[in-house]
């Protein structure tokens, strides 16, 4: 915090603070603009993109997931054979210009405190706000899950993440483990093998392949069972621990050329590579762990929002433990689709907060 004649700066004051300016995040500001409510966005990326700017370069906006346009501006004529990256960064770029949405950046916020008469401070390198109530919208790509296994610091090659992936011509030649049963893990191994790589992939399950269109009852389908980890207080669940790998062409001649064979995880990790019980090795040159990733809400945690079963219980997009704190991109909202509509959500509950609650002083802490 900036010092001033001796005295802390007095924290700047304002209605809600946004953490975050991937889809949930500018979603959320663009509400909160429309409504007339006061607010500042906060994002510690370098650049507009979200997430997406930190994708490798061989995920092509053709190849993504149900990409859904921000509210109030379509993202069309996209070219299908450019990286997503820098396709959705120019489309969040343009979107925070049409609608003036002002982020802040790159500025991290470290914790988000109690603060006097009601409000929240929200401490970061750019100095502390104090805010009426704060939308949360850090999304998980900032916290990769990392499995430990016996062995693990005994490997002699390399061991990276999906967060670290550069793309596949990287790994021509080499012996590659993918570890996961995710999206990204199969997308890893497809274009691997292909670039020239031996690969051997191993997840905890046998993988579940999805045939078949994917409709809105499937997804409703899918959110309601998130949404119900997320009510009773537990973890969200992985998306493809919901809705399966989806069984496309490209996957299907993987499955038959063998690159989708999988093998059970491996019970310990050897200087040389990976070994099973039954004896059974495998030599690696890399461990590539396309394990997912976890919410990324720690800076929350001096307000003591989590459950007993160690996630964050929600009502609507309202933390259940304090209604001035809402998550959206977390849980049932984790789509693009989703993150979208939880950002309105959100921003309708805040104004009646806002309305209910008559505005409390700053103290400047």
């Amino acid at each position: 915090m900036n010092e001033t004649a001796g005295y802390a700066q007095a924290p700047a004051e304002v209605d809600v603070v946004v953490v975050g300016a991937g889809q949930a995040g500018l979603s959320g500001a663009y509400h909160l603009a429309r409504a007339g409510i006061g607010h500042v966005v906060l994002d510690h990326a370098p650049r507009p993109g979200g997430a997406w700017q930190f994708r490798w370069p061989s995920l092509t906006y053709g190849t993504v997931h149900g990409m859904h346009s921000l509210p109030g501006m379509e993202l069309t004529g996209a070219d299908p054979l450019r990286p997503s990256s820098e396709v959705i960064g120019a489309y969040f770029a343009a979107y925070e210009e049409r609608f003036d949405l002002r982020v802040r950046r790159p500025v991290d916020v470290s914790a988000v405190r109690e603060g006097a008469s009601g409000r929240l401070l929200v401490e970061s390198s750019a100095g502390t706000w104090s805010a009426r109530a704060l939308i949360n919208a850090t999304g998980t790509w900032d916290r990769p899950f990392w499995p430990r296994h016996a062995g693990q610091e005994l490997f002699r090659g390399r061991q990276l993440h999906t967060a670290n992936y550069p793309g596949p011509q990287e790994f021509a030649g080499a012996r590659v483990v993918v570890v996961g049963g995710g999206t990204s893990a199969v997308q890893h191994l497809l274009e691997m093998s292909a670039a020239g790589a031996e690969t051997t992939w191993v997840t905890r399950r046998p993988p579940v392949f999805r045939d078949g269109a994917f409709g809105e009852a499937e997804g409703r389908e899918a959110v309601a069972r998130v949404a119900d980890r997320v009510r009773r207080g537990l973890p969200p669940q992985s998306v493809v621990g919901v809705t399966g790998l989806a069984l496309t062409d490209a996957v299907r001649a993987g499955l038959a050329s063998g690159v989708l064979e999988r093998l059970p995880v491996f019970d310990r990790i050897t200087d040389s590579g990976v070994a099973w019980g039954d004896g059974r090795r495998v030599d690696a040159d890399v461990i590539l762990w396309a394990t997912g990733f976890r919410a990324a809400v720690d800076h929350l945690a001096p307000l003591r929002l989590r459950e007993p079963g160690g996630g964050i219980r929600l009502e609507g997009t309202r933390a259940a433990r304090d209604e001035r704190i809402h998550l959206v991109g977390y849980g049932p909202s984790a789509s693009t689709l989703g993150a979208n509509r939880a950002g309105g959500a959100a921003v309708r509950e805040i104004r009646r907060l806002l309305t209910r609650t008559p505005a409390p002083a700053a103290t400047g802490g």
